[in-house]
C-alpha cells in the first residue's frame, strides 16, 4: 500500500448478496461518505452484462431514490465528463455510477466505497487500478467485488487475488503469471514469451545471473577467450541443441 493511503478492505459478494451491499453503501452515504459503482459496459449487450446507463436509472429511481446519483462513461463529451467529476469532487453527487473511465486520474478522498459488478469480467490489473480510486482519505475504505460464487479458473483466481492482497507488486506478479508477458519486441501483450528454454518468472534468478555474467564479459574482454574455449569444449550435439555458438 502506498505511504499515506488508508486500508482498503476487499471482499467478494454474490448477486444474491446485493441487497446487503446496497444497505452497506446507504449507511456509508448517510455517514457523509461517497461511493463508486462500476459496470463493464455502457449500454445493453448480448453478453447479458449489466449496463451503466440502465443501472444508473434503476439505482437513482428505485434503490437510492433519496440520494444524489451521477453517471459517468466514455461516450459523454469531455465537458460533460468534467462537469460530473467536478460535482462528485464537490460532494454534490453521493454515488457515481461509472465504467472504467474512472480507472486512472480520479482523486476523491471522501469516496470510501467501490462496488464493482461483474468483477469476474475485468482483468486483475484493471481491478487493482479501479480499487485505487478509493482509500485516498482518512477513513477506512471498502471494495466489494460482485461476482458469481460459482466462477472457476482464471476468473476465480483474479477475484481471490484481489481479496488476498492490496500490494501492487504482488498483484502485478500474479497478473504476469496468469496472462503471460507477451512479446518483448512485438505487439502481443499476453501469452508466453516464446523463450526456448527460460521462463522469466520461474528462472528470474538464473536470468539475473546470466545478465551479470554478460555485463562482466563486456567489461572484461579478456574473459572472451575463456568463454570461447568452454564453448569449443562442448560436443556439437549440445551446441546445436542450445544454440550456444550463436549467443552474442
Amino acid at each position: 500500500m502506498p505511504p499515506g493511503r488508508t486500508p482498503i478492505e476487499t471482499r467478494w459478494a454474490s448477486d444474491a448478496q446485493l441487497p446487503g451491499v446496497w444497505e452497506f453503501l446507504r449507511r456509508e452515504i448517510t455517514a457523509g461518505r461517497q461511493a463508486f459503482v462500476i459496470y463493464p459496459v455502457i449500454e445493453e449487450s448480448k453478453q447479458e452484462l449489466k449496463a451503466a446507463t440502465l443501472e444508473y436509472d434503476r439505482l437513482a429511481k428505485i434503490v437510492f431514490p433519496t440520494m444524489r446519483v451521477g453517471l459517468l462513461h466514455g461516450r459523454l463529451k469531455n465537458e460533460e465528463k468534467d462537469a460530473v467529476m467536478e460535482q462528485f469532487r464537490r460532494r454534490e453527487v453521493d454515488i457515481l455510477v461509472a465504467t472504467t473511465v474512472v480507472e486512472v486520474g480520479v482523486d476523491v478522498p471522501n469516496a470510501t466505497v467501490m462496488v464493482i459488478e461483474h468483477a469476474d469480467r475485468f482483468g486483475l490489473a484493471q481491478l487493482h487500478q479501479l480499487r485505487g480510486r478509493i482509500g485516498r482519505g482518512t477513513e477506512k475504505s471498502h471494495c466489494i467485488l460482485v461476482a458469481p460464487k460459482t466462477i472457476t479458473g482464471e476468473s476465480r483466481e483474479r477475484i481471490e487475488a484481489m481479496v488476498a492482497t492490496s500490494n501492487g507488486f504482488e498483484i502485478a506478479e500474479r497478473d504476469l503469471k496468469q496472462r503471460g508477458p507477451g512479446e518483448f519486441f512485438g505487439t502481443r501483450q499476453h501469452g508466453d514469451a516464446s523463450f526456448s528454454f527460460a521462463q522469466p518468472l520461474r528462472d528470474h534468478e538464473l536470468l539475473e545471473f546470466a545478465r551479470r555474467e554478460a555485463f562482466a564479459l563486456a567489461e572484461n574482454p579478456d574473459r572472451a577467450k575463456d568463454l570461447v574455449a568452454r564453448l569449443e569444449a562442448l560436443s556439437p550435439a549440445w551446441q546445436k541443441r542450445y544454440q550456444l555458438a550463436s549467443v552474442g
